[in-house]
């Protein structure tokens, strides 16, 4: 039983080799981009040139401090930028994916991708 074990373990291991090149520099997730409303953030824009936060605020279905909170840390990162106006009286903000935003995004896309299929031959 130990030596079955061994073995699948053995290709567990070559598997994760040939995603990542070796089980001891496999890449890190990127967390900033993992968490479920941050990446939706950026799905969202990666399909839209820009959206206002009021309309990213209803297509993912959150709360107004909930999606500030998490915007300001994809800006912070400089994955997202911001620009903010008035539409007459009103406050206006629009967000739009930047490089930087758009290369990580398929950075992590990639990594899923990767994972999935190393998860799938098993």
């Amino acid at each position: 039983m130990a030596a079955k074990e061994n073995t699948a373990r053995q290709v567990r291991d070559r598997k994760l080799e040939a995603v990542s090149g070796s089980p001891a520099d496999a890449p890190k997730l990127d967390r900033l981009i993992h968490e479920r409303l941050r990446l939706g953030i950026l799905s969202a824009l990666a399909v839209n040139a820009s959206l206002t936060f009021n309309e990213l605020k209803k297509l993912l279905e959150t709360t107004d401090g909930n999606l500030s909170v998490h915007a300001r840390k994809l800006e912070d990162a400089g994955y997202i930028a911001c620009a903010k106006s008035f539409d007459g009286r009103l406050p206006r903000t629009e967000y739009h994916m930047t490089t930087a935003g758009r290369r990580a995004l398929e950075r992590y896309l990639d990594h899923m991708e990767a994972l999935i299929r190393a998860t799938r031959e098993r």
